[in-house]
């Protein structure tokens, strides 16, 4: 439908998978991932990292993938770290509906955020992000959730875990909080 109605439009990859340009928040990665709970309970994570620090700079779980999702994480990021974000700083997604809206081109050029995008198909030209997802489903019990505020409680917790207390190898063992200062 959105090809049909070309409402809908893809950018250039900017970033070809230069994810560390040794710039904190310059290059901005986001995705939303599933995460099946109890029961048939389905909630929907959708996060911000920094390709630099690794940091989660926003996050939003919802229990639908309406656009709101994407729209409030970017929300979200320029509440908490507007102010610091790098001049040309910009987002990188996949070609999903999401990131192809134009309502979610005009909330980044509202913001003076650039955009970015993977190639079609090719989840390698979003690594990091995808890596996140990964470890999060990993070391949390999202499949033990019920519902919507449980899951948000038990992401932020392993959030705030991540980004202050979980040291990473390529950031000399440091949480990205603190490899970011």
């Amino acid at each position: 439908m959105a090809k049909a109605t070309k409402e809908h439009q893809t950018v250039e990859n900017k970033l070809e998978r230069h994810f560390d340009q040794g710039i904190a928040h310059k290059v901005l990665l986001t995705n939303i991932t599933y995460l099946p709970g109890v029961d048939g309970f389905i909630g929907y994570l959708s996060t911000i990292n920094d390709g630099t620090t690794k940091e989660v700079l926003s996050h939003y779980v919802s229990d639908n993938l309406k656009l709101d999702i994407s729209l409030n994480s970017v929300d979200l990021l320029m509440s908490a770290h507007g102010a610091t974000l790098y001049a040309d700083a910009f987002i990188h997604s996949d070609q999903g509906v999401h990131y192809t809206s134009p309502k979610f081109h005009k909330k980044l050029a509202d913001n003076q955020l650039g955009q970015s995008m993977s190639r079609r198909g090719n989840c390698c030209d979003n690594a990091p992000q995808e890596s996140f997802f990964e470890h999060l489903k990993d070391e949390i019990k999202y499949k033990d959730c019920t519902n919507l505020e449980e899951l948000r409680t038990i992401v932020g917790d392993y959030i705030d875990y991540y980004n202050n207390e979980r040291g990473q190898w390529n950031l000399k063992k440091l949480p990205p909080a603190q490899y970011r200062k």
